[in-house]
């Protein structure tokens, strides 16, 4: 009897064994095939998205700031700042460049236009007699006016002494004619929105004009120059010295 109760053990254990083995087999068999499974899909994902990667950097990633980056660069160098009111274009690089008119130079053959948007060669408006052209950052303004209507509340006395007055200044022929309707201003606006004369008269400076003026004699010789001036003086100092250049001659 011990014997069989033995074989019978033996017999359980046996079966024991023989059913743990097909366990320890399913369990060894099956994590091989787990970690097979999981890494095979891992490398073909990470190779797909590597590839969509690249591509979406150099198409609209990279690319894209580039060609921005290459846009911006062309911006830069393309003429801007026309002073340019928005437009992105620079008046100033396509506008010829005038030779700097100094004390005992001439007024230049130039055309501009004057608030009625009728060409004016500058070079005439000293031809028949002289000619103060007094200049204003922007028409319509505090400073301005008070140095326009100086000019304008002594304009007889101009006439007296043979000197035509004109204000020249960056802003269009459109808004000049309304600054003179308001002002009723008695002498002529020259337009100069390249600022080209404003440059060559020494005015022009970082898109902007100082105020100043400029006497020429009869002839269009440069005979005085005040840059800058004040507004409330710019009027008597320039009628002074016609006065004083007058009497002397």
């Amino acid at each position: 009897m011990p014997r069989k109760a033995a074989a019978a053990t033996t017999g359980e254990e046996g079966m024991d064994a023989e059913q743990a083995a097909p366990r320890r087999s399913t369990r060894i068999a099956a994590q091989p095939r787990t970690e097979d499974d999981k890494p095979a899909p891992k490398p073909r994902a990470t190779k797909k998205r590597t590839a969509g990667d690249a591509g979406a950097s150099e198409d609209g990633g990279e690319g894209g700031e580039d060609k921005g980056k290459a846009k911006k660069a062309k911006g830069d160098t393309t003429p801007d700042d026309n002073g340019t009111e928005g437009s992105g274009e620079d008046s100033s690089a396509t506008a010829p460049v005038l030779a700097t008119i100094d004390i005992g130079g001439t007024l230049p053959n130039l055309t501009l236009k004057n608030e009625k948007d009728e060409d004016i060669q500058v070079a005439d408006i000293a031809s028949e007699k002289g000619a103060v052209v007094f200049l204003v950052p922007k028409a319509d303004t505090p400073g301005c006016t008070t140095q326009a209507c100086g000019f304008r509340d002594i304009f007889d006395e101009f006439a007296t002494v043979n000197y035509s007055v004109y204000c020249l200044s960056a802003d269009s022929p459109g808004a000049q004619t309304k600054w003179q309707s308001k002002k009723e201003l008695p002498y002529s606006l020259i337009s100069d929105p390249k600022r080209i004369l404003i440059t060559a008269l020494g005015a022009g400076e970082g898109g902007k004009t100082k105020r100043s003026h400029f006497i020429f004699e009869k002839g269009g010789k440069l005979l005085e120059k005040k840059i800058p001036v004040k507004p409330g003086d710019s009027p008597n100092l320039a009628l002074e010295f016609i006065k004083s250049t007058t009497a002397s001659s």
